[in-house]
């Protein structure tokens, strides 16, 4: 935006005060298109892909559906193979005769198992697929914060800017008034007393400007931080700038939204369903688990041996062999049933019973947090949306009386500190609706993410408030 526009107490007639003006803002103006300004929306995907908190959740959630497909095997058959083999030596004396043999023995088998019944195991698996549900919240919410993060760097960038761009127009301007100060004393129609004035406001600028460079460099590295990238330059906000109102425009609408959406309240209220599972999978230590069992095998045992006559009226000996296959299988039932396990089970059911009640206690404190935030964030935005309209009112009385006052001086009526007075209080005036401006925009934000509606589609739709 031309700094004429944005401030038209440089539009007084005097060209050097509004060369001197220019020349202060040039800096930064070309730093800002050096390099390709780049939208909101563009930022926000590069850090949806860098930012160490999202991945976090996202790598969690990934991990939870493993371990929900890992759940899922206890119902599924438990299939196994067993290879054996062996050899043996053997040497059996005998009155009549002495047998000596080698045997070799080698075969496989296939063993399987089915739970038929088995309610802990249930249990499990519904804690498992809850799990996720709760994961998948936490990314909901790593999601919204990061939407957040990202549009309060971007717009701390944009009011540090205008900040400068304020602190370099107030400084040309007082530059000018310390001029005409010293002019009109050299010529007698001044004190020193409005030279000097003059010289310290100047003196005050110049320490502002400073500051607002400092503040500049850190809020730019802040952002460069949050999305990944170095030398950022994001694109200037469309003003003045107008907000859809809000729907539902209801509050208690807001608040059955944010009850019914938001991943803290969600993520309580799964918590308190695996809670509850958590009793049931207690309780099913009472009950018989039923699995069927099943297998086949097959092998083979081979035999080499000799058979040693010890009747020395029958000396000699016969060697013989030969070879035995082995056929199994087998199938059945199992019924555990359990009698007594030293009151474990008694005692973990009264465990589950009192962090069932402490979930619920959490859910109960997430749902009064998020509900009093909520109430809080929609009345802020409607204080917000007021004061964008009484500073940009009171804009426009700050210019018509610095250029009142500006024709006061010239005609002598008015002296340099009042000019001084009331450029200073234009100038903060602007500064102040730029950042109420940002401000609406983060308050809205934040009111959606406290009733758990905030989305990738609401950074479309502030990046639709950009200059193009």
């Amino acid at each position: 935006m031309p700094l004429s526009h944005r401030f038209p107490s440089l539009r007084t007639g005097r060209p050097r005060a509004l060369v001197v003006a220019l020349a202060a803002a040039l800096p930064l103006a070309l730093a800002t298109l050096g390099a390709r300004a780049q939208s909101l929306q563009e930022l926000y995907q590069t850090a949806h892909g860098y930012d160490a908190s999202y991945l976090s959740a996202r790598a969690s959630l990934d991990a939870a559906q493993y371990r929900y497909d890992q759940a899922r095997g206890l119902r599924l058959p438990q299939v196994g193979l067993a290879v054996t083999g062996g050899r043996q030596l053997s040497n059996t004396p005998d009155a009549p005769s002495t047998q000596q043999a080698n045997s070799n023995n080698y075969g496989a088998s296939v063993n399987g198992s089915q739970t038929l019944f088995n309610r802990a195991n249930d249990a499990t698996i519904a804690q498992s697929a809850k799990a996720v549900d709760a994961y998948r919240a936490d990314l909901e919410a790593a999601e919204q914060d990061l939407i957040l993060r990202v549009s309060q760097a971007y717009f701390d960038v944009l009011a540090a800017q205008d900040n400068l761009a304020t602190a370099r127009a107030s400084l040309a301007a007082i530059s000018e008034q310390v001029a005409s100060a010293k002019r009109n004393f050299e010529v007698g129609t001044a004190t020193i007393t409005d030279t000097r004035e003059a010289q310290a406001r100047y003196d005050l600028a110049r320490f502002t400007q400073i500051q607002a460079e400092n503040d500049l460099t850190t809020k730019r590295i802040q952002l460069d931080q949050t999305v990944g990238r170095s030398g950022v330059v994001p694109k200037q906000l469309a003003v003045p700038i107008a907000l859809p109102p809000l729907a539902p425009a209801n509050i208690d609408d807001w608040v059955a939204r944010a009850d019914a959406e938001h991943p803290l309240i969600r993520k309580a209220r799964t918590a308190l369903e695996i809670a509850r599972l958590d009793t049931d999978k207690a309780k099913a230590g009472r009950l018989p688990v039923v699995t069927l069992n099943a297998s086949y095998g097959r092998g083979r045992t081979d035999v080499a041996g000799q058979l040693t006559s010890s009747n020395p009226l029958v000396p000699g000996s016969s060697p013989f062999s030969y070879g035995t296959p082995t056929t199994s299988s087998q199938i059945g039932v199992t019924l555990n049933v359990p009698l007594f396990s030293g009151f474990q089970i008694q005692n973990r059911i009264k465990e589950t019973l009192v962090l069932e009640d402490k979930s619920q206690s959490d859910l109960e404190n997430a749902r009064r947090s998020v509900t009093q935030l909520t109430r809080q964030l929609y009345y802020q935005v409607g204080s917000a949306g007021a004061q964008v309209a009484a500073l940009e009112a009171a804009e426009s009385s700050s210019k018509l009386a610095l250029e009142a006052t500006q024709l006061g001086f010239k005609v002598g009526v008015r002296v340099n500190i009042d000019v001084l007075n009331a450029q200073a209080q234009l100038f903060n005036t602007q500064a102040q609706l730029a950042k109420a401006r940002y401000d609406l925009i983060m308050a809205g934000l934040r009111l959606r993410q406290a009733s758990g509606q905030l989305a990738p589609q609401d950074v479309a739709s502030v990046d639709a408030l950009l200059i193009r």
